[in-house]
């Protein structure tokens, strides 16, 4: 009897809830840090990166327009689903980051709780965004937080699941709709997450994931005059420069990259970091 093959996973984009090949036809091999081959990945295009900014604008208006409340049950539906596969998720992070399996472990279970608590989040921002504004006059003055567009967030390259929740979680949970380039070095679990959030409750487009070169997808995001705020945090210090000149051509909001301790309580940084403030004045009738 001959020893069965197993089926080798094909690793795809994600964009439009879709998964497209590479519009180049290119891939490129992934590997641990110990140089051994892992699978290959789709090697995305400028092209591609178009294209994921169309499906993020097109899925922008259902998403921010639906309930704070809503949004926290799909992105908790995304917790329960990421729950159910954690030990795939383990076994990702553990050859992609060359980490035990009790480490990879932990970092898996801080990836979901961290979602989970984003998710929390999202009938909650606007306690603290948000204010009653002291008027001297028969008015009400108020300010509310809005989300702020098409954001595209440039994964980190050292933590390959933790991180890529860590800057994904926030951005969507107030509304925004996001264009991820995974970490060029260690793809493979933000590629598994995309199959998560497509069987999800998580409308198309509303997160789109791409795998390639960080340098040759980020430059046209930057530049894209249709994305609204970039998160710089994989991006090299030299390449971070220029993509924030690049991004001041149409006053995109930027996160620079800074040295961060992922494990660490998050706090509400990046909760707000891509968030608006609406100010609204109505009489208060007599």
């Amino acid at each position: 009897m001959s020893e069965r093959l197993s089926v080798l996973k094909t690793y795809k984009l994600f964009i439009g809830g879709k998964f497209p090949r590479s519009e180049s036809g290119r891939v490129y091999e992934v590997t641990d840090p110990k140089a051994r081959r892992l699978a290959n990945a789709p090697l995305a295009s400028r092209k591609d990166a178009r294209d994921a900014v169309v499906a993020a604008r097109k899925a922008f208006g259902g998403w921010s327009g639906a309930t704070a409340y809503n949004r926290g049950q799909i992105l908790y539906r995304v917790a329960e689903m990421l729950e159910g596969r954690r030990d795939q998720f383990v076994r990702e992070v553990a050859a992609a980051e060359g980490l035990s399996a009790a480490k990879a472990t932990a970092s898996v279970n801080t990836a979901i709780d961290r979602w989970v608590w984003y998710a929390g989040w999202s009938d909650k921002v606007a306690q603290i965004a948000g204010s009653a504004n002291p008027v001297a006059g028969p008015y009400f003055n108020l300010s509310t937080p809005e989300p702020t567009g098409v954001v595209a967030l440039l994964a980190p390259q050292g933590s390959s699941f933790l991180g890529l929740i860590s800057v994904l979680a926030p951005a969507i949970v107030t509304g925004n709709t996001a264009v991820v380039v995974a970490s060029e070095k260690a793809p493979l679990p933000a590629l598994s997450l995309a199959e998560v959030l497509a069987t999800s409750d998580l409308p198309g487009g509303v997160v789109n994931i791409l795998s390639g070169r960080t340098a040759e997808l980020a430059t046209p995001l930057a530049a894209h005059q249709d994305v609204n705020a970039i998160d710089l945090t994989g991006a090299a210090p030299e390449l971070a420069a220029d993509l924030e000149r690049a991004a001041a051509d149409n006053l995109k909001r930027v996160v620079r990259p800074h040295p961060v301790d992922w494990p660490a309580d998050p706090g509400t940084g990046r909760l707000l970091s891509f968030l608006e403030t609406k100010t609204v004045w109505h009489p208060m009738g007599v």
